[in-house]
């Protein structure tokens, strides 16, 4: 099946606005050009419960990304380019064999960089029968206006929220615009997905997850973005499901910028307290043996 749409010209998917020439072939600072890459898609159960469940999140994970955090554990998609390139037709075909597999949903990992794409294939799938829900699994790190062009297309919104310090964020991302742009972006996620909708197995159908992953060193930081999260459950109550994340490894470029330790007990047992004297209690605390590496997906192109 052929479908059309528009590869840009002059990019401005993320935050970043590079302006790079996709259309000819030219890739961004996210590293995606002009051909849609995937590198793995496949049943994936170490999402939050209500997200995986019992029969697993179809997952798809797709190359490159706007952030490219320097403890990234998906470094060698985010920051590497591995993954085949595929058609839209074939994107759309993964969505339907991940339905068929008995997914809860599809979940599309770092997908913003690829949003005209991945439409286009949602589109075709959705006239071929799909009729999962829909996560974008991101970095939070996106625009008002990519918010917005996933409307009527993202029912469940599976967010970070990294930071709260520009200079942090500058540092660990080289986006020292992040906490202003996630704050947008999150806010405009919030109030177009609404209060979080279970079914009646305890699967999400709708809503915001807001997940916040502490870092080693850096608890001050996760104090203030716990703060942040607090004044929008306490002006919205219920608007969100928080989640917060032990899982820290350090990948990558991890150790070059002074965080090549995992978190211990006493930093997270600190970040977890904190969030309940804030009242962020109806949602998720990840255990502590998280923090391990066979959590991390090999990307060997399964399901591709």
């Amino acid at each position: 099946m052929s479908t059309t749409f528009a590869i840009p010209s002059r990019c401005t998917l993320c935050p970043r606005r590079c302006g790079a020439d996709r259309a000819a072939g030219r890739a961004g600072y996210c590293g995606a050009a002009g051909t849609l890459k995937v590198a793995r898609a496949a049943l994936h159960f170490w999402e939050e419960p209500c997200i995986s469940g019992t029969k697993g999140s179809g997952t798809v994970f797709f190359s490159g990304c706007a952030l490219r955090c320097c403890y990234c554990q998906n470094y060698p998609i985010s920051a590497q380019a591995f993954g085949k390139e595929i058609t839209v037709d074939r994107l759309a075909e993964i969505f339907l064999e991940l339905q068929a597999q008995g997914a809860h949903n599809i979940n599309l990992v770092t997908p913003g960089q690829w949003q005209p794409w991945i439409i286009a294939a949602l589109d075709q799938a959705r006239a071929g029968g799909l009729h999962l829900p829909i996560v974008c699994n991101t970095g939070g790190y996106e625009t008002v206006e990519s918010v917005e062009g996933w409307r009527g297309y993202v029912d469940i919104w599976l967010a970070d929220l990294k930071y709260a310090s520009p200079d942090l964020a500058k540092d660990l991302s080289a986006a020292p615009d992040y906490p202003a742009a996630a704050k947008a972006a999150i806010e405009a996620m919030l109030a177009q997905a609404g209060h979080p909708v279970m079914d009646a197995d305890g699967i999400l159908q709708r809503g915001v997850i807001l997940r916040h992953l502490a870092i080693p060193g850096h608890i001050d930081d996760s104090f203030a973005v716990l703060d942040q999260m607090a004044a929008w459950n306490d002006a919205d109550p219920g608007c969100f499901i928080p989640s917060l994340m032990s899982q820290f490894t350090p990948f990558y470029q991890a150790a070059e910028h002074g965080i090549g330790r995992r978190i211990t007990t006493y930093e997270y047992r600190r970040v977890v307290n904190y969030a309940m004297d804030k009242g962020l209690t109806a949602g998720y605390m990840q255990q502590k043996s998280s923090a391990r590496e066979e959590y991390t997906p090999s990307f060997d192109l399964t399901g591709v």
